[in-house]
């Protein structure tokens, strides 16, 4: 396997070929998905390396006195070999990392291979393939927290431990000093503990950062704007706690929490920076000077670490593994957002050239991850087997069509029967007012689970009857096509049902909540040879939309398209809130934008990646493409009311086209066209696709959308749930 490596004595930054650790008792061997590079303490390391001897002395006087001593118990010459032989021999680095268990030792009964876990320590959680790890220092990961955000669980624990040691109450102001990758963790554990903080920190990028992350007011230490805030916020009291979460030989740290600290406050060093502490200072308010140990009770104790001894919650309520529990805990309820942190992510064969960039001052970052192969070798001993982590994907499913049953002759002059199952406003609104008016179009009959919605919908678009019996409908062989227009969670039975019954389908959006009702779908025509089916995507119907297409014309390269969808808040109580049944908002309508960004570049997608904001609903997909196109589609619930829902942007092959919601469209080319204010109300298409949908069925011609794309669309769009899990972009495997 391949483990980073630095030599002490040379500084040389490597990426070893190295034996693969046996699994022992008491620990699991876990395989790496990611693991955080800590931009302060890894980086003094890698930066001590490269030091001269003398600067290596100087920089490490503990070390110094250890081989002073060793000198007059030994000798010079024993000294200066062993010196030297651990000098110049090779040191890991890394210490905060997520992974999947490939290995269980004996004792350990908590987790099993295949588990996702966060694992911490400095000699065990590596930047390396595969790391043991004793029970005390690794922790399951929740249910839906990305392994990405799983990986910071040990710098979490750092500086959750620093502020355990604050002792922090509601209502209280602190100073944060140093905001690097440990001081905007800092901030995010006060504002979650009901504490207003304060940052300090010369870097105005991260001030800014902190302050987007919580922080009440940030500035340079060295102006007077970190002293107004404080001022302002505690009175002119100061603040009740400072922690020190900076590094390096400057005094102004631990001077300025003295001038800015209140009387009797607390001080806690997280960091390692100088520490002279100004005695009249301290003692004149009686401060409370206090250190943090790493990641909490149980650091550097063997017996708790190697050994597994746990401490008892009645005396130590919070070590080290409850730390780390904890931590992701919050990350995955989203009162930590870890993503914000993230400067970058460099493949894990680039490790040295990532040092360099960050040791150079090329790659400015607050927090660094490296990604391990996708696919990883199997170990050196290879005869066992072992549950290894594969990489995300989906497999697309195939449709398979069985031998079709004759269809009921119908004249071609005749009517197109239609039944509707489901009468909602969106049947009522959207789809039933176009329909009633069409020539040639008959409606049959309406079918809902209560009566009185079924006679409402008879009495204003002129069923010829109403009813609460499906099976009556779908067995009445004079009814052409049945639209599914009910509850998200009914829509893939309903389909599969009139699929069987041979019927023409019109299901509006989604097709299907889960891969398991996808495949229900596809298992009926393949048992009944109907793939007569139509998803409610319309928006590839919308005459503007449909014309500026047109207008664009065909493309040679690739193309990159961004789509803004402001879809604003839900009302309380609305059915589409509750995902647990309908599953998400983006299930239940994100295949409306993915189909249409599908169309526009006429190919279905190959891999998902999404990320989410914590705290709100908010999605950033990224959908990739066979010809290397993409499609970015931004779904926000917090954007502006008055904002326009929807917004679309399409480049390639030096063109432009636009669309401003469906109200106006443009194309900026060699010739420029834009469309006229359309006079009414927005036209998404629902008028077109249907008239598509009445042809197809009274002539028996091709469905206005191949089945393919449908499932191609759906499969998309559940894809997105899996790339939230896993951090990772999501392939779609096309099945055969």
């Amino acid at each position: 396997m391949k483990q980073v490596v630095q030599n002490y004595k040379s500084g040389e930054l490597a990426v070893l070929d190295v034996p693969v650790p046996g699994c022992k008792p008491g620990g699991v061997l876990v395989r790496s998905a990611y693991s955080l590079i800590s931009t302060g303490t890894e980086l003094m390391k890698v930066s001590e390396a490269g030091m001269s001897m003398l600067s290596k002395a100087r920089s490490r006087p503990d070390q110094v006195a250890k081989v002073m001593q060793s000198v007059a118990t030994n000798g010079v010459p024993a000294t200066y070999r062993k010196v030297m032989g651990k000098l110049d021999s090779y040191t890991p680095l890394g210490y905060s990392l997520c992974g999947v268990v490939e290995q269980v030792g004996a004792g350990i009964d908590d987790v099993k291979a295949g588990d996702l876990v966060a694992c911490a320590g400095n000699e065990h959680a590596l930047h390396a393939e595969l790391n043991w790890v004793p029970k005390n220092l690794y922790t399951p990961v929740p249910d839906g927290l990305a392994p990405r955000h799983a990986a910071f669980g040990t710098v979490g624990s750092i500086a959750m431990q620093g502020v355990r040691q604050g002792e922090p109450q509601l209502g209280e102001v602190a100073l944060v000093i140093g905001l690097g990758l440990i001081g905007q963790l800092v901030v995010q554990l006060l504002g979650a503990s009901g504490v207003r903080v304060v940052g300090a920190d010369p870097d105005p990028a991260r001030c800014e950062l902190a302050e987007r992350l919580g922080a009440a007011a940030c500035g340079d230490p060295a102006s007077a704007a970190v002293e107004t805030a404080v001022a302002e916020l505690t009175d002119g009291h100061g603040v009740d706690q400072v922690y020190l979460a900076a590094g390096g030989g400057s005094n102004q740290p631990v001077e300025l929490a003295a001038r800015l600290c209140r009387d009797r406050g607390r001080v806690v060093d997280i960091g390692k920076c100088r520490l002279d502490l100004p005695w009249n200072a301290y003692y004149e308010k009686e401060l409370d000077v206090r250190f943090s140990r790493s990641y909490g009770p149980g650091r550097y104790d063997p017996e708790y670490e190697l050994e597994g001894r746990d401490y008892p919650i009645g005396y130590v309520r919070w070590t080290e593994r409850r730390n780390l529990a904890c931590f992701l805990d919050l990350v995955a309820r989203g009162r930590v957002d870890v993503e914000p942190l993230v400067s970058h992510v460099a493949d894990f064969d680039d490790a040295v050239e990532t040092y360099r960039r960050l040791k150079d001052g090329d790659l400015k970052a607050v927090a660094v991850l490296f990604r391990y192969p996708e696919q990883p070798e199997e170990t050196a001993e290879g005869a066992k087997e072992k549950g290894e982590a594969q990489a995300p994907s989906v497999s697309v499913p195939a449709v398979r069509r069985g031998e079709a049953a004759a269809a009921p002759a119908r004249a071609a002059t005749s009517p197109v029967r239609l039944a509707f199952v489901g009468a909602g406003n969106y049947a009522t609104s959207m789809l039933l007012p176009h329909l009633a008016q069409r020539d040639g179009v008959e409606l049959s009959t309406v079918v809902t689970t209560t009566a009185l919605s079924a006679a409402n919908a008879q009495r204003k678009f002129g069923f010829a009857e109403a009813t609460t019996d499906l099976d009556a409908v779908l067995g009445d062989t004079s009814i052409d096509a049945v639209f599914v227009a009910t509850r998200h969670s009914s829509h893939a039975e309903l389909t599969r049902r009139a699929l069987l019954a041979g019927k023409t389908v019109f299901v509006e959006k989604p097709l299907a909540l889960t891969e398991d009702e996808l495949a229900g779908v596809l298992a009926a025509v393949e048992e009944s040879g109907n793939d007569r089916l139509q998803v409610g995507f319309n928006r590839r119907f919308a005459p503007l939309l449909t014309e500026a297409k047109q207008r664009f014309g065909a493309r040679t390269g690739p193309a990159s398209l961004r789509y803004l969808v402001n879809a604003g808040q839900l009302q309380h109580g609305s059915w589409y809130l509750r995902q647990g049944t309908e599953g998400s908002r983006f299930e239940g309508e994100g295949g409306h934008f993915v189909d249409t960004a599908s169309w526009l570049l006429d190919a279905d997608p190959v891999s998902v990646y999404a990320v989410a904001p914590s705290g709100n609903e908010d999605l950033q997909i990224v959908l990739r493409y066979p010809d290397g196109s993409t499609a970015a589609i931004s779904y926000v619930t917090t954007g502006a009311p008055g904002f326009p829902k929807e917004t679309l942007d399409l480049v390639a092959d030096g063109k432009v086209l636009r669309l401003d919601d469906f109200v106006r469209a443009s194309v900026y080319g060699r010739k420029r066209w834009v469309s006229s204010r359309l006079p009414r109300a927005r036209d998404k298409g629902q008028n077109a696709e249907l008239a598509a949908f009445v042809k197809a069925v009274r002539t028996g011609g091709p469905m206005p959308v191949p089945v393919e794309s449908l499932v191609a669309t759906t499969a998309a769009t559940l894809a997105v749930r899996g790339a939230l899990a896993s951090g990772a972009p999501v392939t779609l495997e096309r099945a055969r």
